[in-house]
């Protein structure tokens, strides 16, 4: 069965730059979209960048295409998040997902990435947490 693993969280100061590995094992299928979310106390879970890892394509929320980058390495077995300017609105706990496909759409004039598909078939890692002060 899928496993995934997440890494790279802890303190930093405002201004500072943090980047999350997230480590794929059990994967059967080639393609599989992998997401990075993120989610801060009192908040709703926020889906922040996608890849799929077969051909590297893309995508951002508009809360994230500015400071973050999303991308792959180790065949797309390592998955990562690089995130710049941080500020203190930028702790949370982070996570990266699996899911048979990516999901990508406005809402309210907001784009919004996440996962398709029932939240059953989704695969979560334990979660890293990230302090900006």
């Amino acid at each position: 069965h899928v496993q995934l693993v997440e890494s790279g969280g802890g303190s930093v100061q405002t201004g500072g730059s943090l980047r999350f590995s997230c480590e794929i094992s059990g994967v059967a299928s080639e393609k599989y979209c992998i997401a990075w979310f993120r989610q801060a106390p009192g908040k709703e879970r926020e889906g922040l960048a996608t890849i799929y890892p077969v051909d590297g394509s893309t995508r951002y929320a508009d809360s994230a295409k500015s400071r973050f980058t999303i991308s792959q390495d180790n065949g797309g077995r390592t998955i990562y998040l690089q995130m710049t300017a941080l500020t203190p609105e930028d702790s949370a706990t982070y996570y990266c997902a699996s899911a048979a496909a990516c999901s990508a759409g406005r809402y309210g004039g907001i784009w919004k990435v996440g996962l398709a598909g029932a939240e059953s078939s989704h695969t979560w890692g334990q979660g890293t947490q990230v302090t900006v002060s």
